[in-house]
């Protein structure tokens, strides 16, 4: 401020000595016209050079008193401030030492034992300032519980010390309440709206097979417990469709919800129904996005999800996750056969209006996936469509059949490799994806951005990342394979399809890979379409010598159940460390065998095959396997699934799996 006023006298003398110059030019001029006035002219000037000089004194005496006034009313107001603040504030040094403590500060934390407490801010502090973190411009700013509150600490910091070994510096701090705020905010958060959708997921499968008056009793029951559900968490619920309710809760209900593992599946399940029909829920809630259309919108990608990975089971979508609840019950096999049909239709109008057709399985590509090819290969051809098989990573196991299915010329320029692949497709082209619908696991996963439509055929519970701009999904977990979904879309094909040799017994491969021999995840649909294949004229013998190992391959087996250990008194682990690129394989055929010992209800292998870990798990169905290989970033089924491990030894991999078991044991408590 002083500068600032000295700043002001500066001028004032300036422009006194301007006029001072003017009223000397005036004199001059007045002298030279009448010289008799130059002596009355010096004396004249002389004075007023005089009186200005003894004005700017005084002035400048008076305005330094003034400034003396200012400043010490400054100082009583700026202490006054300090000491009556509204805020606790405490002023504190690195050291450790307090200085002062305002009345404030006192009586705010009269009751707690607040030294420990400011011993630990005074640590923050000095590190914040030793790390150079946090601070910006000699800024403090922290937010701290203390009691039952939350206080946001704030304020500045200067040097006041400095020693040959360190700096020293003083801070005042303000303890800012903003315990209100953030409760506030906390209520506003939880009045937040969260939009639910649940279906029935058997509708269909009920109105078949059970009678009328039984039917309204049983939808009534279902109805009323849902309604009752809904009241228990205050939810609003309308019922959008014969098997789907839409509702509505406040997000502080959903934590409650997920705490309860969404009880109403296991109620609804209880139910007691004629002809052992077991109804079960889909429930998916979305808590993300900026309005309710965006929330409902997720909702909906959510259940479809659920459905996907065969119902009995609740999502939840918020913080840009997936929580899974419930999903451990056996898939149950639908007999009604209206989607296969409507599926296949479809299919056969896509392909139509499509100038050609790639087909493509997963990464390290199985029996089930190539048998699928070919299938959808012979769908393309008999309408007279350009189709191509993308095999870029051909799986451990495959060159037997695909040696064999090459023997023809026709296939020699069918199957090929990615590059041909990227080369054949573009906006007017039809892309089937099989056996997979994880864009991650897809064997070229660029071509599915290429492609001018997207197709999915795949028999795994649904995962996350699945491809969310196909057109056409054909996704049943309950099916045994991809090849038998393949099979029935021929079935129910318009087209007269006839399958060569090589396509009916790589399809018929497919399917008894996956059941392990028909003896997993096979039901009624699954010998019909091993029938079929059968009659086209698979030969059987030949399909099962491609699934014999070899003496050292079943050695190998062998010492691996040898080894084995049980861990939760009936799962096995085992571990294959070998570095084998047919670990994946071997790992699968040991899991198998694993299950054939008595007690014996789930079992995992893991394997090393190079530049990853895989996991082969097997399960009786008590045990969900896909939950828990789910955990370690695979999928699959409750009695078969698999995982692929990157960045971790082999061991470590097996901590991990026994960890995700207890995980899941401790989920179902």
């Amino acid at each position: 401020m002083s500068n600032n006023n000295n700043n002001f006298f500066d001028k004032l003398v300036s422009k006194t000595k301007v006029y001072l110059v003017i009223i000397a030019i005036l004199l001059i001029i007045i002298c030279i016209i009448k010289p008799i006035l130059i002596v009355p002219a010096i004396i004249v000037y002389i004075l007023i050079i005089m009186y200005t000089y003894w004005t700017n004194q005084k002035r400048m005496a008076e305005v330094s008193e003034h400034i003396k006034d200012l400043t010490l009313n400054v100082d009583k107001v700026s202490k006054r401030t300090l000491i009556n603040s509204p805020f606790p504030l405490i002023i504190v040094e690195t050291d450790g030492s307090i200085i002062w403590k305002s009345t404030k500060f006192v009586s705010e934390f009269r009751d707690i034992d607040i030294n420990p407490i400011l011993d630990d801010v005074i640590r923050d502090f000095r590190l914040e300032i030793e790390n150079n973190t946090k601070l910006r411009n000699n800024q403090i700013s922290q937010e701290i519980e203390i009691g039952n509150k939350t206080y946001k600490i704030v304020g500045e910091y200067v040097k006041s010390k400095s020693t040959d070994k360190k700096k020293e510096y003083m801070a005042t701090l303000y303890f800012v309440d903003e315990t209100e705020i953030i409760n506030l905010k906390e209520e506003y958060k939880n009045s937040q709206l969260c939009i639910g959708i649940t279906m029935i997921d058997n509708y269909e499968e009920i109105i078949q097979r059970i009678s009328g008056e039984e039917q309204v009793q049983l939808f009534a029951q279902i109805e009323k417990l849902i309604y009752d559900w809904a009241a228990s968490f205050k939810g609003l619920v309308v019922k959008s469709d014969r098997d789907t309710f839409v509702w509505i809760c406040e997000k502080k209900y959903l934590d409650e919800l997920e705490e309860n593992k969404f009880s109403i599946l296991d109620t609804v399940k209880e139910i007691n129904v004629s002809n052992k029909i077991q109804s079960t829920l889909s429930i998916a809630v979305s808590a993300e996005g900026d309005s309710n259309y965006e929330k409902y919108k997720s909702a909906k990608n959510t259940i479809d999800i659920a459905l996907g990975r065969g119902g009995d089971q609740a999502i939840v979508r918020k913080n840009g996750k997936y929580n899974f609840f419930g999903g451990r019950t056996q898939e149950l096999e639908k007999r009604t056969r209206v989607k296969a049909r409507s599926v296949s239709n479809a299919l056969e109008e896509l392909m139509s209006e499509a100038n050609n057709v790639v087909i493509m399985g997963h990464t390290n590509s199985d029996i089930d996936a190539l048998g699928s090819a070919l299938g959808i290969y012979r769908i393309a051809k008999t309408l007279g469509k350009d189709a191509y098989i993308a095999s870029n990573t051909p799986g451990v196991g495959l060159d037997v059949f695909v040696d064999y299915a090459k023997r023809n010329e026709e296939y020699k320029k069918v199957i090929i490799n990615k590059e041909e692949a990227l080369e054949m497709t573009n906006s007017g082209t039809l892309l089937v994806v099989v056996d997979t619908h994880k864009k991650s696991y897809s064997d070229v996963p660029e071509l599915i951005d290429m492609a001018g439509k997207v197709v999915v055929i795949d028999h795994h519970r649904m995962s996350t990342d699945y491809i969310d701009n196909a057109v056409l999904t054909f996704q049943e977990v309950y099916a045994s394979s991809a090849a038998e979904l393949v099979t029935e879309l021929i079935v129910y094909s318009e087209q007269n399809i006839k399958l060569t040799n090589v396509e009916a017994e790589g399809l018929y491969a497919g399917i008894m890979m996956d059941t392990k021999n028909f003896t997993f995840k096979t039901g009624v649909r699954t010998f019909e379409a091993a029938a079929y294949l059968r009659k086209c004229g698979v030969d059987i013998i030949k399909v099962k010598k491609w699934f014999q190992s070899d003496l050292e391959t079943y050695n190998t087996i062998s010492e691996i159940v040898a080894k084995s250990e049980v861990v939760g008194e009936s799962i096995a682990i085992s571990v294959y460390d070998k570095v084998d690129k047919d670990a994946n394989i071997i790992c699968a055929k040991a899991a198998d065998e694993l299950l054939t010992i008595s007690d014996i209800t789930a079992s995992f292998v893991i394997g090393n095959y190079g530049e990853k870990i895989c996991i082969s798990g097997r399960s009786l169905g008590d045990i969900n396997v896909q939950v828990i290989l789910e955990k370690l970033g695979g999928g699959g089924h409750i009695t078969l699934a698999g995982a692929q491990v990157e960045g971790m030894n082999i061991y470590d991999v097996k901590k991990e799996l026994i960890e995700k078991i207890k995980e899941y044991f401790a989920e179902q408590i």
